[in-house]
């Protein structure tokens, strides 16, 4: 359920910028390319996610 909910707030945050973005430089607004970004954005996010060690580091336990 977490990867979908990711991938929900991804593509609509993507969505969000895109339109924003586009306002603001004067350009047509596309939907295919932020929902492109938004599924590569979640892509990147969980690879970030796997890598990311879950154990604290030895230093955090000596308070």
């Amino acid at each position: 359920m977490q990867y979908v909910m990711t991938l929900v707030w991804s593509v609509l945050l993507m969505l969000m910028l895109g339109y924003v973005v586009s306002s603001v430089l004067a350009v047509p607004f596309d939907v295919t390319t932020s929902l492109i970004l938004g599924v590569i954005f979640t892509v990147i996010v969980f690879i970030i996610s796997a890598i990311i060690p879950n154990e604290p580091t030895p230093e955090a336990d000596h308070h």
